[in-house]
């Protein structure tokens, strides 16, 4: 059985270096006229998710996501060659990325709580596109619960292709480890982000990296873990 690789984005693949958020805050301030009063936890969470606590937290009401997303999505394209500006790639990423390509088993794709634009605008900056199938990603406009990205994911890249997938989650959060636990996905967790190897395990993950520098480790366990 072929593997689909679901790859987060942030602080699992990169460091985006704050220009998503500077692009958020500013969005959210354009479209309201709200001043921005409190940032929330980003990590590991969904953009609809997200959303939903910055506009209840500011008292907003007249605002849909859909509105906020597309200001969100110009900002953002505005200024995403800052990726790589301020951003910088996590250790051994570029590695593990180029020899998943060339395993026939493995299907890459992306499943992340950013919205789809933004998702491949931050991979695009540092030049990791191709390695990626991102029609058959789950995204944060998906839902709001992570673990739905995960079965969406599953559904449309089974969809495309024909046949079933072996999913393997990874990322750097315990909302990425349950997501990955409720769709009996192998879950593979980097101690990247802020979360701690040690929670990273007692959220029941079945593997945790400290980063992905040892690449032939890293490539047998998405692999045949």
């Amino acid at each position: 059985m072929k593997r689909l690789v679901m790859w987060d984005i942030d602080y699992t693949l990169l460091r985006g270096g704050g220009v998503a958020a500077t692009a958020w805050k500013a969005a959210f301030t354009e479209l309201t006229g709200v001043p921005w009063r409190e940032t929330p936890i980003f990590g590991g969470r969904t953009d609809m998710d997200i959303c939903a606590e910055v506009f209840a937290t500011h008292g907003v009401t007249d605002c849909t996501p859909e509105r906020f997303f597309l200001r969100y999505v110009e900002n953002v394209q505005n200024t995403k060659h800052l990726f790589a500006v301020q951003g910088s790639l996590m250790p051994g990423v570029r590695d593990v990325l180029a020899r998943l390509e060339a395993e026939p088993g493995v299907v890459q794709t992306l499943v992340t709580g950013n919205v789809p634009e933004v998702a491949r605008a931050k991979v695009a900056a540092f030049e990791l596109s191709a390695a990626f199938d991102d029609e058959v990603g789950g995204y944060g406009t998906d839902d709001a619960v992570r673990a739905t990205l995960v079965r969406r994911s599953l559904e449309r890249a089974e969809a495309k292709y024909g046949e079933r997938f072996r999913p393997v989650v990874i990322g750097d959060t315990v909302n990425d480890v349950t997501a990955a636990l409720a769709n009996g996905a192998l879950a593979v967790a980097v101690a990247t982000g802020s979360t701690t190897a040690e929670d990273l395990v007692a959220a029941g993950a079945h593997a945790v990296l400290p980063d992905l520098s040892d690449v032939d480790a890293t490539v047998e366990l998405l692999t045949s873990g």
